[in-house]
This record gives C-alpha cells, structure tokens and sequence, in this order.
C-alpha cells in the first residue's frame, strides 16, 4: 500500500507588480473614487451657464466673460446682440419694405372719403403680411439673418442649441412679430420692449414664442 503524500505548504499572496502585458484583469485599477471625496474642480465651460433656461439646454453656448479674442468659444455661442444694435437691424428692414408700403399708401389716400377706411385697413394689413413672409422666409432660408440683421452683424439663433430657426420656429416668430398688430395697435410697442428689461436673454415675445434669442454672428473657432 503507497502511503499518501502530506499536503504542500499554502502558497504565500504575491505582492509584487503584475507583469506587463498581462490581462486587464490582473492589473490594479488606476482610480478608485471616494464618494465621499469632493469632485475635481471644473472648468467654467463644463457647466451651463443659464442655468434657469426653460427650454432645456445640456451644453454651455454661451460664454458671458467673452471667452477668446472674437468674442467666441470653441463649441459655444456667441454673446447676445445688443438691443440697439437690434433696433437698428429693425430699422433697417423697416425702410426696405417702406419701398414698396409707401406706394400703397398713396393708393389708400387717394381713395374717396367714404372708402379711405377700408382701403387703409387693407393696405396696412397687407404691408403686415408682407413682412410677415419676409421675416418667415429669411430667418428659415438666410441662417436667421434679415437683411437688416446682416447689416449689424446679428442673427436669431434657437435658444436649446444656437441653431438657425429654420422652418416652423422661424414663422412662428415672424408671425408673433407682426401678425398681432393687424387687431392691437400697441402689440409691437409692448412686444420690442419687452427685451429691455427680459433677463437673462433680452428676449421680445416673439423670441419667447419661437424659444430663440439674438446673438452676435460672429464665427466660433
């Protein structure tokens, strides 16, 4: 009868560095975080920075310090056109369709005593619906630049990404613009001023209808 061997002496833990080459799962892990530990510090692009935006946007594109010469950040918007340079852009289209408004108004005024009304009604609705389509089509076709807003170096952007307006954001805010002035005298008067004292987007209704903002069009590097 063979007698059976004594088991061997266990086998010591290894505490000497795994060799090069070996699997992924024999290597240590680079970093085990504490939770309790607070989280490294960011930079001030990592966070947005309106942080109260209804409208749901997860990236910063909007950088209030300015960010690199230019006024741009890599990945970001440009900072908010300012409300005169907005007013001159108005101006500025306001005068091109007066090109073709002050003719038809000359019609209306010719008209006779008992008919002025109505053909003054009809033109000033038509003027109205005008720019309606020219602001519809230029903000959805031009990459939400008037004529006017080209001028100034502006341009409407979608307040969730800086994207251009194009189709439905860009008629709604055209049509908010322009369409309610057809019943209330005073609607564009409340309307634009209501961008000077919005915060922090110096938004007009109509931008808060469409959820777009004014920025400056200048290029992001």
């Amino acid at each position: 009868m063979t007698t059976p061997e004594p088991p061997g002496e266990p086998t010591p833990p290894s505490f000497e560095k795994p060799a090069a080459g070996g699997s992924p799962s024999d290597q240590p892990p680079l970093y085990n975080p504490d939770p309790a530990s607070p989280p490294p510090p960011q930079s001030p692009y990592d966070s947005n920075p309106y942080e109260n935006n209804p409208y749901g946007n997860a990236q910063p594109y909007y950088n209030p310090d300015g960010g690199e010469p230019g006024g741009a950040v890599p990945g970001a918007m440009p900072p908010l056109g300012g409300i005169w340079i907005r007013l001159v852009a108005r101006i500025i289209d306001g005068v091109l369709l007066a090109i073709v408004a002050v003719p038809l108004s000359f019609v209306a005024a010719a008209a006779r005593n008992n008919e002025r009304t109505t053909a003054t009604f009809v033109v000033e609705t038509g003027i109205l619906l005008l720019y309606f389509v020219y602001e519809g089509l230029m903000l959805t076709l031009a990459g939400g630049q008037t004529v006017g807003k080209k001028v100034m170096g502006i341009r409407v952007a979608m307040l969730a990404d800086g994207s251009p307006p194009v189709g439905s954001a860009g008629w709604i805010r055209a049509a908010v613009y322009s369409l309610p002035n057809i019943i209330c005298c005073v609607w564009q008067l409340v309307n634009v001023l209501w961008c000077t004292w919005d915060r922090p987007y110096q938004q007009c209704l109509h931008d808060k209808a469409a959820k777009t903002v004014v920025v400056k069009a200048v290029r992001t590097v």
